[in-house]
C-alpha cells in the first residue's frame, strides 16, 4: 500500500498555546480512532511561537477516506471544541493551507 506525507499550516489565536496543547494532550480516543480508520498515521503538529502558525504533518494511505472526515459527527464536534482558540471557517473547520513538498530524505 502506497503512502504519502501530507503537510499543512493553520493559525492559533494569540495567547492560546497552553490551551491548544492541553486539548491535544487529552485528545478523544474516538477521534484518534476515526483518523486511523481514515488512513492517517504519524500525525504531528508543531508551533512557531513567533507567528502562532501551526505546522502539521501526517502520513496517509493511498486508499484513505480523509475527504469524508468533514462530514463525520466526531470531527465536527472536535472542530467546535477547538473553534475558540484557532482561526476557523464558518463551519468551525480550521482554516488550513496545504504545503508543497520540496525535499524528502529517506
Amino acid at each position: 500500500m502506497d503512502k504519502e506525507i501530507v503537510a499543512f499550516k493553520m493559525k492559533l489565536l494569540p495567547g492560546k498555546t497552553a490551551e491548544y496543547k492541553t486539548r491535544h494532550d487529552q485528545i478523544w480516543p474516538d477521534l484518534s480512532d476515526l483518523l486511523r480508520k481514515a488512513g492517517i498515521s504519524y500525525y504531528s503538529i508543531f508551533l512557531d511561537d513567533e507567528t502562532n502558525i501551526l505546522f502539521g504533518t501526517y502520513t496517509a494511505t493511498s486508499d484513505n477516506t480523509i475527504e469524508d472526515l468533514p462530514n463525520h459527527p466526531i470531527m465536527q464536534k472536535w472542530w467546535d471544541h477547538m473553534s475558540d482558540i484557532m482561526e476557523t471557517k464558518p463551519s468551525n473547520q480550521p482554516v488550513s493551507e496545504p504545503l508543497k513538498s520540496m525535499f524528502y530524505m529517506k
